[in-house]
């Protein structure tokens, strides 16, 4: 050998990428983020949202910390259930 490499033959089957069916992955991430119970939205820019709205309503409005973790948190678990509910129904009417 002349200190090249032998390299084996190229059969030309490249394995494709796995395709899941629509909404498959979709279910996966929202059953994930039940489970979790990290917060999905920053802190501080929820923070700035409630205080945002809150300020419309009235303009010497202030909140404690924890009231506005607790609203984060309800908040969140609402939007995730409320995307399983949405994603359900999907189901539902593409069987009929």
């Amino acid at each position: 050998m002349n200190g090249r490499k032998m390299t084996l033959p190229v059969t030309g089957h490249v394995r494709k990428p796995r395709r899941f069916r629509p909404g498959t992955v979709a279910l996966r991430e929202i059953r994930k983020y039940q489970k979790s119970t990290e917060l999905l939205i920053q802190k501080l820019s929820f923070q700035r949202l409630v205080k945002e709205v809150a300020q419309h309503i009235d303009p010497t409005i202030r909140f404690q910390s924890t009231a506005i973790l607790a609203l984060q948190e309800a908040s969140e678990s609402f939007l995730v259930h409320t995307s399983m509910c949405v994603r359900s129904m999907g189901d539902e009417s593409r069987s009929k």
